[in-house]
């Protein structure tokens, strides 16, 4: 029994000492539901019994999370445990999609590039849940949709209208 653990050294760390990249997920996913609350790592550090410090350590995946500490903090975060793994990716959970063709070398976690684990959309929701009127909420809400939809129409550079409003 002893024979076959000893052969397997398992620290929990991907290959050349980085962390396991769904340690790395689950800490971001702490990170965001953190800060949509408004909490600070201090604040989430004391509901929990930890220093700010471990918060942080979870946060960056360079510690793991034990299975009660991750209930606790789904239960401090008001989510369900399966957030923390909600909107991983497949080559973060190991699993291939379809037209994968295996893990990226760049050293860097896919859900990095997530807009919602992005210090500026975090702001951005925050703002807009402190709008307290409803229908100002719907406006704004409408106001950014038309705006992306527009943006998204115009896909190449447009130096004509750039140009003419500087014309003297």
């Amino acid at each position: 029994m002893s024979d076959n653990v000893s052969h397997r050294k398992h620290t929990g760390r991907a290959r050349g000492g980085k962390p396991n990249p769904i340690d790395i997920h689950v800490g971001s996913r702490v990170r965001l539901r953190r800060t949509l609350l408004g909490f600070s790592q201090e604040k989430l550090a004391d509901a929990i019994g930890l220093t700010f410090q471990q918060v942080q350590k979870y946060e960056r995946g360079a510690n793991r999370i034990g299975a009660s500490r991750l209930f606790e903090l789904s239960r401090v975060l008001d989510v369900p445990v399966s957030f923390f793994f909600d909107d991983m990716s497949p080559e973060v959970s190991g699993r291939r999609a379809p037209h994968a063709g295996g893990m990226s070398d760049s050293g860097q976690a896919p859900f990095e590039a997530d807009a919602l684990a992005k210090r500026e959309t975090l702001e951005l929701v925050r703002a807009y849940y402190r709008i307290t009127d409803a229908s100002v909420r719907k406006k704004v809400a409408d106001l950014v949709k038309t705006m992306a939809a527009t943006d998204g129409d115009s896909e190449r550079p447009t130096p004509q209208r750039n140009t003419a409003s500087h014309r003297r």
